[in-house]
């Protein structure tokens, strides 16, 4: 099909290095990850219960780091329209793609992304294809009027679930929720659509484990599954809910909770003969806001998102993957 990106010609020699080394068995992967069910949020408990559901969201963000919320307000009929958009989007032939052509045009040469051009083996590819862009570049895609007004609405309504739980996160820790206000806006947002082919491979990472570079990121995942996140030193499976959205703390948060909110490394792991589709909603300051915790005494030392991004772009060069928040440590 011609908009599948070219994984097995472009990273032939990792494949046959990796198929040819019987010690690898791809137990990065392992096929013995347990499912389970994260922690699931009533939203519309706030409106008659607040103070128990603001102590389950935080309860959730120090022990999981990850919860799944319910009557979170973004309506069903707006995430089903922008799967149908998101399926066009990646449909495109991969040459348009690739070259910055149709949607692509309007965005920056970085927005549509692949693979892991830095990857040196199997562990640090992601088998998968993203539309990674800022909430304000959705103004540009003026060819493409059904996609630029469902985004709209999708980034509008994610921008005001995550401020909210920031503020109830912020609550719970008695710390100044004005911050988010005054330093994470929509223009510092910014959302990726992905896709995950079919990956011929077995047990295949779709996306490397990593953890986000926000404050919270909010994702709507199809039925299909493949997300895992660490738990207590081993993999565990979430469950797909197609009526649930999935919240995790970033890095970001756990430096400025001081450590209390937990940045849970996940991954997906791709399908053999099935394609997955996913909306990631990053919750992001300005460039210049400064990480800093009001908690004593201090775990991480301040830096500006800038800073951290600079750092981090840094160090996947370098190793192929994101060293992170232990660069911070004090």
């Amino acid at each position: 099909m011609d908009y599948e990106p070219p994984f097995l010609e472009t990273y032939k020699s990792l494949v046959q290095k990796h198929l040819g080394d019987s010690r690898n068995n791809n137990d990065y992967c392992s096929s013995t990850v347990e499912r389970c069910d994260i922690p699931l949020i009533d939203l519309g408990r706030l409106s008659v219960e607040r103070e128990e559901c603001m102590r389950e969201i935080a309860e959730a963000a120090r022990e999981w780091g990850f919860f799944q919320v319910v009557n979170h307000g973004i309506p069903q009929e707006l995430l089903k329209s922008m799967q149908i958009d998101q399926k066009k989007v990646f449909y495109q032939p991969f040459v348009n793609k690739s070259t910055q052509q149709a949607i692509f045009s309007t965005l920056s040469a970085k927005a549509y992304r692949w693979g892991n051009p830095f990857a040196t083996n199997l562990r640090q590819l992601s088998w998968s294809e993203a539309l990674h862009f800022y909430v304000t570049d959705i103004s540009k895609m003026d060819q493409h009027e059904t996609l630029r007004s469902n985004l709209e609405g999708f980034a509008t309504s994610m921008f005001s679930l995550a401020q909210s739980l920031s503020e109830i996160l912020a609550c719970k820790l008695n710390a100044k929720s004005n911050y988010f206000r005054e330093h994470c806006w929509p223009k510092s947002s910014f959302i990726r659509l992905n896709r995950y082919p079919p990956c011929p491979i077995s047990k295949m990472h779709g996306l490397i484990p990593h953890c986000d570079t926000s404050f919270l990121t909010i994702v709507h995942q199809d039925h299909v599954g493949g997300l895992q996140l660490m738990k207590d030193g081993k993999w565990v499976a979430v469950k797909p809910n197609p009526h649930a959205l999935v919240v995790n703390i970033g890095d970001l948060f756990q430096a400025w909770s001081n450590g209390v909110y937990k940045s849970i490394k996940h991954r997906v792991v791709a399908a053999e003969s099935a394609e997955r589709f996913s909306m990631a909603f990053f919750y992001c300051p300005l460039e210049e806001a400064v990480i800093k915790s009001h908690m004593r005494p201090t775990v991480y030392r301040k830096f500006t998102f800038k800073e951290y991004k600079e750092q981090t772009e840094k160090d996947i060069k370098q190793t192929g993957g994101k060293v992170g928040l232990s660069r911070f440590l004090l």
